[in-house]
């Protein structure tokens, strides 16, 4: 008998749109001669099925469910509030219904880049850049964080993706405006000291009989975007290299340290880290970890995969089976 499949994505944050892009990208991929699939979209405005044809379906909250259809699993592809932070896996805990993604614990703790830092650095397994967390309801003292931050840095919502509302600054002069553009994305701002070197990115799962550590991935911003910002993502000011052309310690030392710490944090579901590898002093530096990274077709990960010699529908029916 086929397993009602629950695609669900959209959400609440500036990542929706994206979201839905992934959401559609993986509905084509699925096997539907395998799954009953239901595209079930999650905005402010309402939850529901949304159909071929465009029709729109309420979805009854009390139990997740379509005109009376329960859901077997729920294979959650939203990027950001609520999917990626916990909420929706502590509404499908309380119901009792699977999902393709970490737990709500895990979920909250690595959504916030100013609560995850410290747990990383406490691991003693990579560097963690120096940083400060600024809350949106105290006031800013530039001097002072200046006196504990050196320039450039990075300021950012401590919980978003995408790069959404993140700015490099040179100049004290841009840091007070750049945390109050963040803040319009949050209520929480990490303020994080820039670390010169190479991005790189890996993706991680568990099936049911192994965890896999795919290829590693170079993020080079083109068109002079210095950093993998939103346009660097998404309107391809970027070359994304797979396997990435570094020496082989490197990459050997970005797979092992990704494996840890999906490990470590207890991650389950496709996992992906972003790494800065300082070039000058040898050493690797966490960023941050994609709890659901994207999945349209130009995304890191699906491309991770396909050079491991795994197509995407392989992909996801391994998602699909281990988290059932």
């Amino acid at each position: 008998m086929k397993k009602n499949i629950a695609l669900v994505m959209g959400g609440f944050s500036g990542e929706h749109d994206i979201s839905i892009n992934s959401g559609c990208q993986v509905y084509e991929a699925l096997d539907k001669e395998k799954y009953n699939v239901y595209k079930i979209v999650i905005d402010r405005e309402g939850w529901y099925q949304l159909t071929d044809n465009g029709e729109h379906i309420a979805v009854d909250k009390n139990d997740f469910s379509v005109n009376g259809v329960r859901f077997d699993l729920a294979f959650v592809i939203i990027h950001g509030n609520p999917g990626e932070n916990g909420v929706l896996q502590g509404y499908f805990d309380m119901l009792g219904i699977k999902y393709t993604t970490c737990g709500f614990y895990t979920s909250a703790l690595t959504f916030n880049k100013g609560y995850c830092n410290p747990v990383v650095r406490s691991f003693d397994v990579v560097n963690v850049a120096k940083s400060k967390l600024l809350y949106g309801d105290r006031p800013v003292d530039v001097d002072k964080l200046l006196e504990e931050l050196t320039l450039p840095l990075f300021v950012k919502p401590a919980s978003g993706g995408s790069s959404v509302a993140t700015t490099k600054v040179k100049t004290r002069e841009q840091l007070l405006p750049a945390i109050q553009e963040a803040l319009q994305e949050d209520c929480q701002v990490l303020v994080e000291e820039f670390i010169k070197g190479r991005e790189f990115d890996c993706g991680v799962m568990r099936t049911k009989s192994e965890k896999l550590v795919f290829p590693v991935t170079e993020i080079i911003p083109t068109g002079g975007h210095e950093f993998f910002d939103y346009e660097a993502k998404y309107e391809g000011f970027s070359n994304e290299v797979t396997p990435a052309e570094v020496e082989k310690e490197v990459s050997d030392l970005i797979q092992a340290t990704s494996s840890k710490l999906y490990d470590l944090l207890d991650c389950k579901g496709i996992v992906r880290f972003d790494f800065i590898y300082d070039t000058e002093k040898k050493e690797l530096f966490f960023l941050e970890v994609n709890t659901i990274p994207g999945q349209s077709a130009e995304s890191i990960v699906p491309k991770e995969a396909r050079a491991m010699g795994i197509t995407t529908a392989q992909l996801y029916e391994m998602v699909i089976e281990s988290s059932l």
